[in-house]
């Protein structure tokens, strides 16, 4: 069995989220309205489902690109950075608090990509870096990263993300 990527969280030990947040000078956005009929979270008993989202900007447009076309690995990064913050407003919405997480399930990270891109992980990873420092050990999570002929807006990531609740 393949052991466990583990990276330590030193800083913010003992922090709220919102108090990590603040440390690392980071303001939530706003909670991105849907665009059609469905909801941003749904609760399944103790589980949180989030919609997936993308990099929205704060003018209400999304940077536009393919991977491996003109986008950069390092720009994707920041955008699945941006969609997590997103993600988090969320969640902070769903539930109050973002202490209420207990345990960051699972991160599905979508990225628009030419179909010879092959590091659909190191974009996802702008996602996945934000939830552990925000959420330290909470943040880690299982993960896929995938690559797709299109996304809505012509965006360059959407990430969807489950979390357990505590009780």
């Amino acid at each position: 069995m393949a052991s466990e990527a583990h990276v330590p969280f030193p800083e913010g030990v003992g922090m709220t989220p919102e108090q990590r947040l603040e440390q690392l000078g980071i303001v939530l956005p706003p909670v991105p309205v849907p665009v059609a009929n469905y909801v941003p979270f749904r609760f399944a008993g103790s589980l949180l489902y989030l919609s997936g989202q993308g990099p929205k900007k704060p003018d209400g447009t999304y940077r536009q690109g393919r991977l491996g076309k003109d986008i950069s690995i390092e720009d994707a990064y920041q955008e699945a950075r941006l969609t997590g913050l997103q993600l988090l407003a969320t969640a902070k919405a769903a539930l109050g608090e973002l202490s209420h997480i207990e345990a960051t399930i699972k991160l599905l990270g979508m990225v628009n990509a030419e179909p010879d891109f092959a590091d659909h992980p190191k974009v996802i990873n702008g996602c996945s870096d934000l939830f552990v420092e925000v959420l330290g050990e909470a943040g880690r999570h299982a993960r896929s990263a995938v690559g797709m002929g299109s996304l809505p807006n012509r965006m360059a990531v959407e990430i969807e993300a489950i979390f357990l609740v505590k009780p």
